[in-house]
């Protein structure tokens, strides 16, 4: 699975290059490669056949590349394994430990001094 996925990423690194390269080599006032091979002889590969090759490319190259990508979402995008779900755990309080409690004093209720004799 791992080869796959890297076969696939690779793919996508080669098909952005590409893209790169061509998106680069077109001119947004209408130039670029057309203009290039277009003032030689129309007829051989004339500018509007340059144009549509190139706006083909780029579609072409950008489903491609979505694809690819699709291709490897819904690749890892499944568990490899099928492990039960864990049920949470549960803390619970640590039960209290047994201390020596401290001797209970007991003391003789204070006594009252008896009322003077008259």
């Amino acid at each position: 699975m791992d080869t796959i996925f890297i076969l696939l990423m690779v793919l996508v690194m080669i098909a952005s290059i590409l893209l790169v390269i061509i998106v680069m080599a077109q001119n947004p006032k209408g130039g670029g490669l057309s203009s290039t091979f277009g003032g030689a002889s129309p007829a051989q590969f004339g500018v509007q056949r340059t144009n549509d090759f190139m706006e083909k490319a780029t579609w072409t190259l950008g489903a491609v590349i979505i694809v690819l990508i699709l291709i490897s979402v819904v690749i890892t995008g499944k568990p490899t394994t099928t492990a039960p779900a864990q049920q949470p755990v549960k803390k619970e309080a640590p039960a209290p430990t047994k201390q020596s409690a401290p001797a209970a004093t007991t003391t003789a209720p204070a006594q009252v001094p008896a009322a003077p004799a008259k």
